[in-house]
């Protein structure tokens, strides 16, 4: 063998040996799995931690919202009348969790999921039931509703024994007196505030819940047509039933003032006080109160009387808006009565939808 033809073999074992080593080193590379990468086991966990931080934030926000202040913008109250809502970032945060094939954050979600059941999973349940001794009823009717006559001829047509109407107006007046006759031969109108009723009704009168407020309030006579709200008693043949009609100031939602409520509040605590002197022992309050009872500027009222909704209706009966209801803000509360069903009535012509409730002594 001469001297080239042994370079060249030498070379050629060289190169065989070195392609061996780069294939082998590349192989070895491709059978070591990556952490964290493709649907490993530990990386499944690893990602969305961010995701599953915001799911327990949700649900410890949710759980803890009582704490959340009131003070001068009422945001405690705004939150509690919206609390049901914030169950919807569950759905937002599961699709993240889905996307990002996490983990971590589809077990953390269970946190936000547990706490809004233990809530609201109540209203998801039907709690009422059949019989009962009154029918009762409410509607805001709406001052700008163009349908009175269709208005009053399908609240008739609920078949409630006692009907509560709020905001009635100067001219609309008229058209439910004449329309609600036939059906209901009793009814008193005190302002914008109207009670119908099947029965007998006795010792009305308006009841103030303090729609004047500041230094000049005390000097000056309210006006009939402005008061919004009265008492009466029905007369059963199970004995007297006092009903109370109210309809509390609006509430608006201000950037830079917060949730305006001051003036409902005072209608709130006035109306408690109204409850908490009645020596009945029967008590129905139906009105637009403009506030859910689950509202802490409510917690007074609601030591004292019971939501129909609550205690006998099937879902979260919101009722305005009427085109799209996200919040119940018309209510039925009852004192020593038994709520047997609550639910909501079609729509009418109003921006409020009906309630009714049947109760048992």
């Amino acid at each position: 063998m001469t001297g080239s033809e042994s370079g060249q073999t030498l070379t050629q074992v060289d190169t065989v040996v070195a392609g061996q080593g780069a294939t082998d080193r590349v192989d070895t590379r491709a059978a070591v799995p990556r952490v964290g990468g493709g649907g490993s086991w530990p990386g499944v966990w690893r990602r969305g931690l961010v995701l599953a931080a915001l799911a327990v934030l949700l649900g410890l926000f949710m759980l803890l919202h009582s704490f959340v202040p009131n003070g001068s913008m009422r945001l405690g109250s705004l939150v509690d009348t919206f609390l049901p809502w914030f169950g919807l970032g569950v759905p937002v945060l599961a699709v993240g969790a889905l996307v990002r094939r996490s983990a971590s954050a589809a077990v953390a979600l269970l946190v936000p999921v547990l706490v809004w059941v233990n809530f609201f999973g109540g209203p998801l349940v039907g709690k009422s039931h059949s019989g009962g001794d009154l029918t009762l009823a409410s509607h805001n009717v709406g001052a700008a509703n163009r349908d009175p006559v269709g208005t009053a001829r399908e609240l008739a047509a609920s078949g409630a024994d006692v009907l509560a109407l709020e905001e009635l107006g100067s001219q609309a007046t008229g058209v439910y007196e004449r329309e609600l006759a036939k059906a209901y031969p009793h009814h008193t109108v005190q302002g914008t505030a109207g009670l119908w009723s099947k029965l007998p009704l006795s010792d009305v009168r308006p009841i103030d819940i303090k729609m004047d407020y500041g230094p000049l309030a005390g000097a000056k006579q309210p006006r009939l047509d402005e008061n919004r709200s009265l008492r009466a008693t029905v007369a059963t043949d199970k004995g007297p039933l006092v009903v109370f009609v109210a309809h509390l100031a609006s509430v608006r939602v201000n950037p830079r003032a917060g949730f305006g409520t001051a003036q409902r509040d005072r209608g709130v605590e006035a109306l408690g006080q109204a409850v908490a002197a009645e020596r009945n022992e029967r008590v129905v309050l139906l009105g637009d109160l403009n506030g859910s009872v689950g509202d802490r500027a409510f917690d007074d009222l609601t030591s004292r009387m019971r939501s129909a909704q609550d205690a006998a209706g099937d879902g979260f009966g919101f009722t305005w808006p009427a085109s799209f209801p996200v919040v119940r803000i018309d209510q039925i509360l009852v004192r020593g009565l038994e709520p047997r069903s609550s639910w909501v009535l079609p729509r009418t012509g109003s921006d409020h939808r009906p309630v009714a409730a049947r109760v048992s002594w």
